[in-house]
């Protein structure tokens, strides 16, 4: 890219239309609306053996590695190869439960709708349910659905166990449905429109999902939780990967610049120190580093610093 200062620092709005700031293009994988990178990513050794180890024993995959190691991106490709579908993603925060990923029920929504309808009303429950990105990987389907579960090692310390059941029987209840008059309701899929007819409120899936679990490596989970997946830990990238990374996301013109090797051989060297570093990092210094327009001596030095900083840190 061409380097040049967009901010300069002098609070002063351009004079006319004539003088505004240009943004240069953004970087690929920076691009809006979010596009799949299942193209670009590149699988590091052995992860497709533990992929299809998964898909054949019908096993969650729990992929453990750092921050921008590519752990999220697995399930983009496989679902793009395998022709699964969009992928449902399912993020983990401390308040997460298994419940909300089941399903969710606005219980106040029908209250306030029978007020507002009166004794004559027709009382439907179908408007107040929505499956969630679990429950909508289960519903019966000629062809597996993609589920990630995203960073499963920031949940609380229950979940893992909360979720042994439902992963082995691959069913579950939805308690408001099987009490319901009528027997075959349609309920709304997550992320969507499209209903799926529900009798007597039980879910069984005819195909198990393709479940990838993400974990940072910030915590140790049950031993009951773990023999029920199949585990692959991310590998130290080589300089082979980091150029093939390089390339894809890029270009080859990138990956060939003597610039981009230097960086790639000062980042690992940092990660093999053990420092923390994501891959991402390594893309934004190749994208502002390299080409024609790229910052000059004085800039360069203090730019990567910037771009470059060990993640372990503020």
């Amino acid at each position: 890219m061409t380097w040049q200062p967009f901010y300069v620092g002098t609070g002063q709005a351009p004079a006319g239309a004539e003088e505004q700031v240009v943004l240069p293009p953004a970087p690929p994988w920076r691009e809006f609306p979010r596009r799949s990178q299942h193209r670009q990513f590149v699988p590091p050794p052995r992860l497709a053996e533990a992929v299809n180890a998964a898909l054949a024993l019908r096993r969650p995959l729990l992929v453990t590695g750092p921050a921008g190691s590519g752990k999220s991106t697995v399930i983009e490709q496989v679902a793009a190869e395998l022709a699964l579908g969009d992928v449902l993603r399912w993020h983990i925060t401390s308040r997460s439960s298994l419940a909300e990923a089941l399903y969710r029920y606005d219980a106040l929504g029908r209250i306030h709708a029978q007020r507002l309808e009166g004794p004559g009303g027709s009382d439907d429950i179908a408007p107040f349910l929505r499956m969630g990105p679990l429950g909508t990987a289960l519903l019966p389907s000629a062809r597996p659905r993609a589920l990630l579960i995203d960073e499963i090692d920031k949940s609380d310390l229950d979940l893992p166990s909360d979720l042994l059941d439902v992963l082995e029987r691959g069913e579950f209840e939805i308690p408001e449905l099987a009490r319901y008059g009528t027997d075959v309701v349609p309920v709304r899929e997550h992320g969507g429109e499209r209903t799926h007819l529900i009798a007597r409120g039980r879910v069984q899936c005819a195909e198990f999902p393709f479940i990838v679990m993400t974990s940072n490596g910030d915590r140790d989970f049950p031993a009951a939780f773990l023999r029920r997946c199949i585990r692959f830990t991310m590998p130290l990238p080589t300089p082979e990967t980091l150029l093939r990374v390089v390339e894809a996301h890029m270009g080859p013109e990138k990956a060939a610049a003597d610039e981009t090797g230097r960086l790639i051989t000062v980042f690992l060297e940092r990660l093999t120190a053990g420092e923390s570093l994501a891959v991402d990092q390594l893309l934004n210094a190749v994208h502002l580093l390299t080409g024609d327009g790229a910052p000059g001596d004085d800039r360069r030095q203090a730019i990567a610093e910037l771009i470059l900083r060990e993640l372990s840190h503020a």
